[in-house]
């Protein structure tokens, strides 16, 4: 865990969450600065930040952070219309938490990415 992590201490207990789905592997919660009408957070229970440290152990929880993003996305009914699914990587990216987090975005027709 990192000791200073905010999603390390949801996934604890520590910090109360609306969580909305949680297995072994990841949570998934809303985002409290959405970008879009639908945005919510899957995050991995373990720790673990940048996508360049992925071994073959962790290919697993990248995939079944995937399966959570693809559930809660027709549990929020944003599948039909489309979503989109985002990782952030460092500050150029707009990472603001470093710990490894998907975002799901839609609800609404979302801009050109660059």
């Amino acid at each position: 865990m990192g000791q200073d992590c905010i999603f390390c201490k949801i996934a604890a207990g520590e910090i109360p969450s609306d969580v909305l789905y949680s297995d072994d592997v990841c949570f998934v919660i809303r985002d409290i600065a959405p970008a879009a009408p639908v945005h919510l957070l899957v995050i991995p229970n373990q720790h673990f930040t940048y996508l360049d440290g992925l071994t073959a152990e962790r290919h697993g929880m990248v995939g079944a952070m995937f399966q959570a993003a693809a559930q809660m996305a027709a549990r929020e009914g944003i599948v039909k219309s489309g979503y989109r699914l985002s990782v952030n990587q460092g500050d150029d990216s707009g990472q603001m938490v470093d710990h490894l987090h998907l975002h799901v975005l839609g609800g609404e027709r979302l801009g050109a990415m660059a």
